[in-house]
């Protein structure tokens, strides 16, 4: 894999104690309500930096951006934060429940050498799902603007024979975190801060010709890419430049504490939608079974007919009525026709049967007149349901918005692996490698 080094990090109080009122959620989770309480409870929360504009999924006007640089910059000068000058690479880990299970996931905050996306000799950086160009221009203006990298993107390596987790819990187990953070979510932060060369030199080995699968930040990580060129455009600059080395948290595929859940759909905005016209249009596409109309029991229903056989299985709620539904593909391999030149492990993942056999087959063209349709992407059945009782949340929605809910299984971890070893791109939303990392225990300076 590209090589992985210390840095100096940007830290609130050096590093140590309860950060739990300065640190954030990733800036793509939040609302601008969100933000306001985050901030209310302490003004020199990161997320007064990270999220100058709402929403940030497209650009936001300059003045944004420059509030955001004054703001951190202002930061370092009353001593709200500091630059290390010894560098380090972090161990974190995050302690949380599911489903009744607890969970403990370990992984390593790292610099990984800035290189560009896909198959590399020695090890690359391969993305698993598409980007989109008004998240990037938001990201490039904060970049450029306070010439810091502000949250992590969250990277997997394959670790077969568990070095590198070894490495990572040992540190954990060896004393008490150096800073913790709990953001009243059920999910607890630790960091360990590891300045000796011994560690950070027997982990840059267990990476060694590794690659590099991006879980989560891919819009982040093209923007670092973006802006490594941006420099390099403008001037040479040197071989051991800060924007040469991207921040990552690297979290082995063999860590126990890996948990991936799914990333559901609700789709609205259709012109002629309505529960007959959608089973219509289904006709010889996708079969449809009725399973009452507790939404709850989807998740025993589709695991239930897959266990059974069935490759691929769907719920779906009509918000309208409140029935539910097992959506089954009418013949297998649906997408083969279209896309041939893509591995089966693609053609086979849920969300792209979601995306291109419901959406694009059926409802923009016979239930929106060839319009796009509008999505949400919540990740539990409460926020479905949430969604379409009207509210807004974090994964989109609103008054007015919700008619169709699509319910998935968790993308399989071998799958993320395989169609990124191909060079391949899933659909957005893809993954939800749960939980998502802090913003504010690092911050990577780039100048």
């Amino acid at each position: 894999m590209p090589t992985v080094f210390p840095f100096h990090a940007i830290q609130y109080n050096a590093g140590s104690g309860d950060l739990s009122q300065l640190v954030a959620p990733p800036y793509d989770v939040l609302s601008a309500d969100q933000k306001a309480k985050l901030i209310a409870k302490n003004e020199a929360n990161v997320v007064g930096v990270d999220l100058p504009h709402v929403p940030a999924k497209e650009l936001g006007p300059p003045a944004a951006y420059e509030g955001a640089a004054a703001t951190l910059k202002n930061w370092l000068a009353e001593g709200i934060v500091s630059r290390s000058e010894t560098p380090a690479m972090f161990a974190y880990r995050q302690r949380f429940d599911v489903e009744g299970r607890t969970y403990e996931r370990c992984g390593m905050s790292c610099a990984v050498e800035t290189v560009p996306l896909g198959p590399r000799e020695g090890g690359g950086v391969l993305p698993h799902e598409q980007t989109f160009s008004g998240p990037k221009e938001d990201r490039m203006a904060l970049m450029k603007a306070t010439k810091t990298q502000l949250s992590p993107i969250f990277g997997l390596h394959p670790d077969e024979d568990g070095k590198a987790t070894e490495i990572v819990r040992a540190v954990t187990e060896s004393r008490a975190a150096d800073a913790t953070a709990d953001l009243g979510d059920g999910v607890t932060h630790e960091i360990w801060t590891i300045s000796d060369r011994d560690t950070t030199e027997a982990y840059q080995a267990a990476l060694e010709g590794e690659d590099v699968f991006i879980a989560d930040g891919h819009h982040r990580y093209n923007t670092a890419v973006n802006y490594l060129a941006s420099l390099e455009a403008d001037a040479p600059i040197p071989a051991d430049h800060p924007a040469r080395r991207t921040m990552f948290v690297m979290v082995s595929m063999s860590d126990p504490g890996l948990y991936i859940g799914p990333t559901h759909r609700v789709l609205g905005g259709m012109a002629d939608y309505s529960l007959d016209a959608f089973k219509t249009a289904c006709e010889g596409k996708v079969d449809l079974e009725p399973v009452g109309q507790d939404p709850r029991a989807l998740d025993s229903a589709i695991a239930s007919k897959a266990a059974a056989g069935a490759e691929n299985v769907l719920g779906v709620i009509d918000f309208a009525s409140g029935s539910c539904f097992l959506a089954t593909p009418a013949e297998a391999d649906p997408l083969a026709g279209r896309f041939a030149d893509k591995p089966r492990a693609w053609r086979t993942l849920d969300v792209a049967l979601v995306q291109h056999l419901i959406v694009e087959d059926i409802c923009v063209p016979k239930l929106n007149g060839g319009k796009d349709v509008k999505w949400a992407f919540p990740h539990s059945m409460d926020e479905v349901i949430e969604i379409g009782s009207g509210a807004e949340t974090g994964a989109g929605g609103g008054g007015g918005f919700a008619q169709i809910a699509v319910i998935v299984r968790p993308t399989p971890l071998d799958a993320v692996r395989e169609i990124s070893h191909a060079n391949e791109l899933m659909p957005q939303k893809s993954t939800f490698f749960f939980p998502k990392l802090a913003t504010g225990l690092f911050i990577n300076p780039l100048a």
